[in-house]
């Protein structure tokens, strides 16, 4: 087959005037028409691209978060731990895009700083739904979202229901396990205190891997999802500092000293403390 130049295409398909082409399955017209930048500045398409990108793969982080929440919920491991992984590289795609930003010096995110506004990442809403179905449910989080409806309705569905982190708690129940409180618990709403009962039934499972293999896979799966979650948060907070200092986040945070107190959250506490008293 020829192009209309007379050039070889190896019989690639080459007329799209009626059929479904590359742009058109990935409505590439609307992500690639989604950026406009409100300042002269050069850099601020990079600062724009490295956000829309990231909240890309969090939309993909969520969806596979809740279908593998879906899969515990139904005694089916060996999906979840295929979407866990998945999760885990999503988040190091996550951190590389940090080091995309990091080629932007102080002086050039100053150019087109005040031209954000108070807009912030703080205020992402798939942030928060990461956050919320790890287990992390802080509703004071809630508030930057009030202005709409609809957002405030997504996240409220997801505290409605059990984290990820309370689903494997109730396979450790289905399991035999004594978790405590949490196997009766039905308050989602809220981070759920930590507790003794469920670091002694990961601490057996911990001593007897061999004895225990999917759970104790599925809590090496939860700490690779954290471990990288963790990198990202504190890849986060190293571009900040790199680019603004100890200056105050456009949202009014505290900027750098604010997360950094971020990076002290736990999503899977018994699991990391588990490690102290094996």
């Amino acid at each position: 087959m020829t192009s209309p130049t007379g050039q070889d295409t190896h019989g690639a398909e080459t007329d799209f005037r009626e059929r479904m082409a590359y742009g058109d399955y990935l409505h590439l017209e609307k992500i690639l028409d989604a950026q406009s930048p409100l300042s002269a500045s050069p850099d601020e398409l990079l600062f724009i691209i490295q956000h829309q990108t990231s909240e890309l793969w969090m939309k993909l982080a969520i969806h596979e978060i809740s279908a593998a929440i879906a899969v515990l919920r139904a005694d089916d491991l060996r999906p979840a731990f295929k979407m866990l992984t998945r999760v885990a590289r999503i988040f190091e795609q996550l951190n590389s895009a940090w080091d995309v930003l990091r080629t932007m010096t102080p002086s050039e995110y100053t150019r087109f700083r005040d031209d954000l506004g108070k807009s912030s990442g703080f205020q992402s809403s798939q942030y928060r739904a990461i956050e919320f179905l790890a287990g992390n449910r802080n509703l004071a989080m809630l508030k930057p979202h009030e202005h709409r409806p609809e957002t405030i309705a997504r996240l409220e569905d997801i505290l409605a229901r059990p984290s990820l982190y309370d689903e494997a708690l109730a396979l450790l129940a289905r399991n035999g396990f004594d978790i405590g409180a949490d196997a009766t618990r039905t308050e989602w709403r809220t981070t759920r205190p930590e507790s003794d009962a469920v670091l002694a039934a990961w601490q057996t499972i911990y001593r007897a891997p061999e004895t225990h293999w999917a759970l104790y896979e599925l809590a090496e799966k939860l700490v690779d999802f954290e471990d990288y979650f963790r990198r990202w948060r504190f890849n986060h907070v190293t571009t900040v500092e790199r680019i603004i200092g100890l200056k105050r986040g456009t949202g009014g945070t505290a900027g750098v000293s604010y997360l950094r107190r971020m990076l002290e959250v736990e999503l899977f506490p018994e699991l990391w403390k588990v490690r102290t008293v094996l």
